[in-house]
């Protein structure tokens, strides 16, 4: 199998990446830099074919993946900066990023007739209630820019092909990249106390796992919309900060706080991000460990 992935020097286009090498096969890597410009730390990744592509020009699109004709397209790259995606100077592109570079995807897919795995995310909902949203919901309101733009890279896919998979993720963590864990251990250092939300709800996701996910997903055709996060139950942000510090042996003090306490920010963040998974094992595909069982060996990776 051959899978061409984009997003290589994020959080999870590297772990894929890594999950392609270790099961044997080819994997092809793009981002927007000329060189690879994630972690040089001697995995799969850095010695894998690696492309450049900028994912917003249609034609170098379509005659980059055609002329690789992989099996599998693994479509990572995104603008996720959310509060920066509301700058007006700012939106032009987080459009082609998000919607016109999927498009782009979606076109050279539909032509080869290749799988595609796009990346999605909980802000596609407007993060109401109490109940988790299930993957074949279509009740989208989503309350920024980051999550509109989305929401049509999704239809995009959807609308244009027929062997695709869209998964859904929240709260991403993984080695190549900042994110909330790296984010609370560095502030947790420099600080006895640090203020936390405790009324946004979610589960988080290690790119690792969910590497080992998707490739497992390009291996069959059951194609759809599915929700994955790591399992071990809903938590708000603050009680992930506790247990991230309980583990690192940090003394720091978490104040919980509401959203509106906490302050202003550019895009309003969803309450509710809860995802049902129920859809992943019905399809026969293996949950995600637990959420504390992945931040213990994400510590250990980092060397925490």
């Amino acid at each position: 199998m051959r899978v061409f992935v984009t997003g290589v020097a994020g959080q999870l286009g590297h772990d894929v990446m890594n999950e392609v090498a270790k099961r044997g096969y080819e994997g092809i890597g793009t981002d927007i830099a000329s060189e690879y410009a994630g972690a040089q730390d001697g995995t799969a990744v850095t010695r894998m074919p690696y492309v450049q592509m900028d994912i917003t020009v249609q034609e170098a699109v379509r005659q980059m993946i055609s002329e690789i004709c992989p099996d599998v397209v693994v479509h990572c790259a995104a603008w996720t900066a959310v509060d920066m995606a509301e700058d007006e100077d700012k939106a032009e592109k987080v459009r082609a990023i998000n919607v016109g570079g999927t498009e782009n995807i979606a076109a050279v897919c539909e032509e080869l007739d290749c799988k595609m795995i796009y990346i999605s995310t909980d802000y596609v909902f407007d993060g109401q209630g109490t109940e988790p949203w299930q993957p074949d919901c279509k009740k989208y309101r989503p309350l920024n820019v980051y999550g509109r733009t989305k929401l049509e890279g999704e239809l995009a896919v959807a609308d244009n092909l027929e062997k695709y998979f869209i998964v859904r993720i929240a709260w991403v963590f993984g080695t190549n990249g900042k994110n909330f864990i790296k984010t609370m251990l560095d502030v947790g250092k420099k600080y006895n106390t640090v203020r936390v939300v405790d009324d946004q709800i979610g589960t988080p996701t290690y790119t690792y796992d969910l590497a080992k996910l998707l490739v497992d997903m390009a291996e069959t055709e059951k194609y759809g919309y599915y929700h994955a996060t790591n399992e071990g139950g809903y938590i708000s942000w603050y009680d992930f900060a506790c247990e991230i510090f309980k583990r690192a042996g940090y003394d720091t003090k978490v104040v919980p706080v509401t959203t509106e306490e906490y302050g202003y920010s550019k895009a309003a963040r969803p309450f509710n991000s809860r995802l049902d998974k129920s859809k992943l094992a019905e399809a026969g595909f293996e949950l995600l460990p637990t959420w504390q069982d992945a931040l213990n060996r994400y510590l250990r990776e980092i060397e925490y």
